[in-house]
């Protein structure tokens, strides 16, 4: 089910994973997982809450043991050689998890100290991230806004200048501004050398990635390149507008030859079964059938698929093998 990473296996790969399973109680949190992430890349984990993002993050950053399987970060064993591979990564949890009663500057302080560094020491990663919270730094973090928490978290999980970063949601609750002059600093340390793993529920952020995996109920259901995951896509795919939204899903979906319909923003996304079919007659016949049904202000044009797209069909083949 899905494609095979494009990226060629290397022994100098940052990251392997191969079969990783974890299990808590009845739940399969992971279920043979593999991936593996190549130097100075930007790779992303990209699926809704739930899919096993954070069980994997915390598996490859030593903080939890897996049921199956194997992981190797910066080369080492993530069970065997857990002491060497917590000094050499940075990780950002998914929770703001410094500490709300000491400054900006406190905690960045701490935190270089803990793996024997400074904040000087530190400076040249993380200065294009610190020179905008640097007029705060006497400001408790609690009472810092979520871009600000987000950048010093980011501060914090560089100051000991590591070999690769791990990212867990890191723009979940962040206005859009701010989502976005985070991904332009990670960009910034990927271009500076830095290999970045970094996990997302939002599929924009999927593009902005150099590869990505899907995620869903623990499985790895694609790795591609963003642009190639669409072409994953199983039918011929049409975006339809229309004023009655409700009527338009509800006729699309009674079509003969309809696969799927699912909203998206202003308009629905509507794949029809007939790949063998000249798209253009096919977004005809649909408007026409829509036109028939009183609907005549419908309009259906044949757009191409995205990551969201795809990783929707690829979500619903993979929970008819999930149990409920």
């Amino acid at each position: 089910m899905g494609s095979p990473s494009t990226a060629p296996s290397s022994v100098d790969s940052p990251l392997i994973v191969d079969g990783l399973g974890k299990r808590f109680g009845d739940v399969q949190a992971l279920d043979d997982v593999s991936i593996e992430v190549q130097p100075a890349e930007l790779f992303g984990l990209v699926g809704p809450d739930g899919g096993g993002k954070t069980t994997l993050f915390r598996i490859l950053t030593t903080l939890l043991i897996p049921d199956s399987g194997s992981a190797t970060v910066l080369g080492l064993d993530v069970v065997r050689d857990m002491w060497e591979i917590r000094a050499r990564v940075g990780y950002m949890p998914g929770q703001f998890s410094l500490y709300p009663d000491l400054s900006v500057e406190e905690n960045l302080g701490f935190f270089a100290s803990v793996f024997g560094t400074s904040i000087e020491e530190g400076r040249s990663i993380i200065a294009p991230i610190y020179e905008q919270i640097e007029p705060f730094r006497d400001r408790r973090a609690g009472a810092l806004s979520g871009g600000m928490k987000q950048k010093l978290a980011l501060s914090c999980a560089l100051v000991h200048r590591p070999d690769i970063l791990f990212l867990d949601e890191p723009t979940t609750g962040v206005d859009a501004v701010s989502r976005r002059e985070f991904w332009d600093l990670l960009h910034s340390l990927k271009e500076s050398g830095l290999t970045i793993v970094v996990s997302t529920p939002y599929m924009d952020e999927a593009d902005r990635c150099d590869r990505v995996a899907l995620m869903q109920h623990g499985r790895i259901l694609a790795t591609d390149r963003p642009a190639a995951i669409g072409a994953l896509f199983p039918h011929p795919l049409f975006g339809v507008r229309g004023h009655d939204r409700v009527a338009l899903i509800r006729t699309l979906r009674e079509a003969p030859h309809s696969a799927s319909v699912f909203p998206f923003g202003g308009e629905l996304h509507y794949s029809d079964t007939r790949t063998d079919m000249d798209p253009s007659q096919i977004a005809s016949e649909v408007r026409q059938l829509l036109h028939a049904k009183g609907m005549e202000d419908a309009e259906v044009r044949s757009i191409e698929p995205g990551i969201e797209d795809t990783f929707m069909s690829l979500m619903g083949t993979a929970s008819s093998t999930v149990p409920a």
